[in-house]
């Protein structure tokens, strides 16, 4: 796959919230998109959504308005990859769909085209079971939405061949991705496992009424959630001791962790607690419709990317 900064045939297969996001930021760094998704309506949703993303790309740095030219819609996965050089699989995560995805695209697939899977949860080894030869499948799991979000986690194993994670890594962060590699194969791989803790925390103390669901949320955004946007947990932790570092903050604070981490709560999704979130987030959205919502999201998302990006280069 050479040439990554020149235009490349790229092809999204499943084209819901994720595929057309992926859709969206390969037309907008400049490559030829084939997508494929049979659900029906999905080409104007796709469009739409290119259209809706546009601003956020341009302020991200790169051409987005007047790219539809080099989008193309097919009825088959197969024509759909008949001639890319990479391919981004964002079908719905179903080890059936997946293996009968996998297996008729394969026979078409050029040589040395890598293949990505958005899984969030599957594992890459149960993917892989849906190939004869499966080198050059990996995973490629983004952060929703894919087209904002800087996220990709990638991972290959044994069973693929050397160089592919590396291309994939290249092409990723030609369009400003940040990647890290997924060494082990968990379920849910790093970054969801960890907000999954997070969040499982949060329902935790909503259901002992430590705290109302809107108050948790603010307890995160405002407080911790500035600080992991600069750096991760380590880090931070390694400067919260002064020129001791690490090793003088964990004799520092080992015993208070080790209380929090015993008092931790096991939280179940069951009906009255998932009763107890709908009623703390509908109470917390009263005021503004999804849309308006997302667009805050957004803005806000967008408005810290540009704030660290040069600080970051440096």
């Amino acid at each position: 796959m050479s040439g990554i900064n020149q235009g490349r045939h790229i092809a999204i297969l499943g084209a819901g919230v994720i595929g057309a996001s992926w859709a969206a930021l390969f037309l907008a760094a400049g490559h030829r998109v084939a997508v494929f998704d049979p659900a029906a309506g999905a080409e104007d949703a796709v469009r739409k959504y290119i259209d809706s993303s546009s601003f956020t790309l341009e302020e991200l740095g790169l051409r987005s308005r007047g790219t539809q030219h080099n989008l193309s819609f097919h009825s088959t996965a197969v024509s759909a990859v008949a001639s890319a050089e990479f391919v981004q699989e964002s079908v719905p995560e179903r080890l059936d769909l997946k293996h009968a995805l996998y297996a008729a695209i394969e026979p078409v697939l050029k040589k040395d085209a890598v293949v990505a899977s958005s899984a969030s949860g599957l594992r890459l080894s149960e993917m892989q079971a849906g190939w004869r030869d499966p080198s050059r499948l990996i995973l490629g799991h983004p952060f929703n939405p894919p087209h904002l979000i800087p996220l990709v986690e990638v991972m290959g194993n044994e069973r693929t061949a050397p160089g592919v994670v590396d291309e994939a890594e290249r092409l990723y962060r030609s369009l400003g991705k940040v990647t890290i590699r997924v060494n082990r194969e968990v379920p849910g791989h790093i970054a969801n496992r960890l907000q999954a803790a997070l969040w499982r925390e949060a329902i935790h103390l909503m259901s002992i009424g430590a705290a109302s669901v809107e108050d948790i949320d603010t307890a995160i955004w405002a407080g911790p959630g500035l600080r992991w946007a600069a750096m991760g947990p380590a880090m931070l932790f390694h400067l919260g001791a002064g020129q001791g570092g690490m090793a003088a903050f964990c004799e520092r604070y080992a015993p208070s962790f080790h209380r929090w981490w015993d008092d931790l709560g096991n939280a179940r999704l069951d009906p009255d607690t998932v009763a107890k979130l709908v009623a703390g987030v509908s109470d917390e959205a009263a005021s503004s419709s999804p849309e308006v919502l997302c667009e805050r999201r957004d803005e806000l998302i967008l408005a810290m990317l540009k704030a660290t990006a040069r600080i970051r280069q440096n």
